[in-house]
């Protein structure tokens, strides 16, 4: 280019262009079909791909349609204390890309005992619940259960079975889920994990009984969705995901009750060597869970 042409007769000049001369709002148009972590790589061009990548039209068809209740909870965990009376507070975020980076960090709450985050690539909403959130039965009896400090849970606390008769785990969930569809998973591992000589070892000498009966996992939602599903539980060392079921949300902005559960109540043996971390809950089809297994 910068040589003249001919155009209807005429000698026009034509000097040379490049992605700089685009104009934001073209840019912004293309930006629309990359996913998140695409819209960041290209913001390094130039100024105006980096002035279209935080544009707020780009963002909004990335941020979940619920992004305002989600945005408000994890406001709500920004402005609580630091644990010496301290209060932080937080200046509520306007831009768009402010937000989705915010709740792509998780986002604590109910005492800490449940966390949310979206994933960075597509912006589905994934959830955990920690053994501590959870009935369980004979919890406070040392003979049966210890809460075990470890670098494996995202809530740095696992539920450790010893032994028992009669195992019940179950909890409840009320949130507002984006629209879509979602799988619940128990993340469990047997036997007990430790570090020796900065090497993880695993002990198993108390894994029994779970290959006698299958374990049933149950779930059910506030509006009369059902789900079931039972296992035998094994893979000693690892920790593993085990799909209860799947649910659909239709309204985004509809508060849904969750209720789960694990049971394995046949009293004729004992069983013991578990561990119980989480409930997680991931959008249907998501599969980037550090977990060595997915029982679906």
């Amino acid at each position: 280019m910068g040589t003249g042409s001919s155009l209807l007769g005429a000698d026009v000049e034509w000097g040379e262009t490049s992605l700089g001369d685009m104009p934001e709002s073209c840019v912004a148009a293309v930006l629309l079909h990359l996913d998140p972590p695409e819209i960041c790589q290209v913001a390094c061009l130039n100024r105006a791909f980096r002035g279209a990548t935080s544009a707020d039209c780009v963002w909004a068809g990335k941020l979940p349609a619920n992004y305002r209740y989600l945005a408000a909870l994890a406001a709500a965990a920004d402005d609580e204390g630091d644990g010496d009376g301290n209060v932080k507070r937080c200046s509520p975020l306007s831009i768009k890309k402010e937000i989705y980076a915010r709740l792509c960090r998780p986002t604590p709450f109910d005492a800490g005992t449940k966390e949310f985050w979206i994933e960075k690539n597509k912006g589905g909403l994934c959830l955990s619940i920690s053994s501590k959130a959870m009935a369980i039965t004979g919890i406070d009896d040392r003979r049966y259960w210890s809460h075990l400090v470890t670098e494996e849970s995202r809530f740095h606390s696992v539920a450790y079975l010893q032994q028992i008769w009669w195992l019940e785990v179950s909890g409840e969930l009320d949130f507002c889920f984006p629209a879509g569809s979602y799988s619940l998973f128990f993340r469990l591992h047997l036997g007990r994990a430790h570090r020796r000589m900065g090497r993880r070892v695993c002990g198993t000498e108390l894994i029994h009984g779970w290959d006698i009966r299958p374990t049933r996992f149950q779930l059910s939602t506030s509006d009369e969705q059902q789900a079931t599903s039972e296992y035998y539980l094994d893979g000693a060392g690892s920790w593993i995901l085990y799909h209860v079921g799947d649910f659909v949300i239709s309204n985004s902005d509809e508060l849904i009750s969750l209720k789960f559960s694990m049971m394995q109540i046949d009293c004729t043996h004992t069983k013991g060597g578990l561990c119980v971390d989480s409930v997680v809950i991931y959008p249907k089809g998501y599969r980037r869970e550090k977990a060595n297994r997915v029982y679906m």
